[in-house]
């Protein structure tokens, strides 16, 4: 869980582009952007009665400095009632946002060779990790995935701090045609990695959780889950582990997730 107490602010929108079929988001965040950890989750306010309370984002990377103060940055995918409409903001519209919120992703203490897999939109909060890492003296390797070049996230930005990056597309319009599953037994065995990240929808990050550990490698996976008040208060976003002891819990995605350890994840049960 995050050590510091989320802040509430009036996010004002400062800039909004397309990047393929997705948005790219600038959004001021004065105290939200200072407390960031890669992993973190903003949840963001929405119109549209109770059903559309809140909606939580991950955050894609964060500029403690800049001409309106303190920003961040969010990729939405223009799907749905909340991502359209977030999509479709204008500069100079504010939204309510606390953050940050939930578990972010553990970093190594010493060097070692990490693998990064983002699972379509939900590669953003890679690209924050891939920074900390490298100034770590990690060696970073990056698998990104979507069904199509236009759905891909993240693949400028990663490249600065990744020693390589690696695109699967499943109709093949970039990249090798296929899945995570279809190459990322491959990459960690040629990389001898020792730890994947990995942040994405359930099956895709079971997927990931399998082939690290069948790899011999530790995982930590972030899961893409609705997250109806992105608190805990309302108990909405449920995941089945395994606690320290063995024993089976339900914690909350929203705050002792988004990221949990590959191995403690009940995926039979989620």
């Amino acid at each position: 869980m995050s050590a510091h107490v989320p802040i509430q602010i009036a996010a004002e929108v400062v800039a909004i582009k397309r990047v393929g079929a997705l948005r790219q988001l600038t959004l001021t965040a004065p105290g939200v952007a200072e407390l960031f950890r890669p992993g973190n989750v903003v949840s963001l306010v929405l119109p549209g009665g109770a059903r559309l309370a809140r909606r939580s984002y991950w955050v894609h990377r964060v500029s403690p400095v800049g001409p309106r103060g303190p920003s961040l940055e969010l990729i939405v995918e223009p799907r749905g009632v909340a991502g359209s409409w977030l999509a479709s903001r204008e500069p100079g519209h504010q939204v309510a946002m606390i953050g940050p919120l939930g578990r972010p992703f553990a970093q190594p203490r010493e060097p070692v060779t990490c693998v990064l897999v983002g699972d379509g939109v939900h590669a953003a909060p890679l690209v924050p990790l891939a920074e900390r890492l490298r100034e770590r003296g990690c060696v970073v390797h990056v698998l990104l995935a979507a069904p199509t070049e236009a759905q891909l996230a993240g693949v400028v930005d990663v490249r600065r701090f990744a020693r390589s990056v690696q695109v699967v597309t499943g109709d093949g319009s970039i990249g090798a045609r296929g899945g995570i599953a279809d190459v990322l037994p491959e990459l960690i065995a040629r990389t001898a990695a020792e730890v994947v990240y990995a942040a994405g929808e359930v099956p895709a990050m079971h997927d990931v959780a399998r082939i690290a550990e069948a790899s011999g490698a530790w995982s930590q996976v972030g899961l893409r889950l609705d997250q109806p008040c992105g608190t805990g208060l309302c108990h909405g976003c449920p995941v089945p582990v395994a606690g320290e002891d063995g024993a089976p819990r339900t914690v909350r995605a929203c705050v002792e997730g988004p990221v949990f350890r590959g191995d403690r994840v009940r995926w039979a049960d989620l």
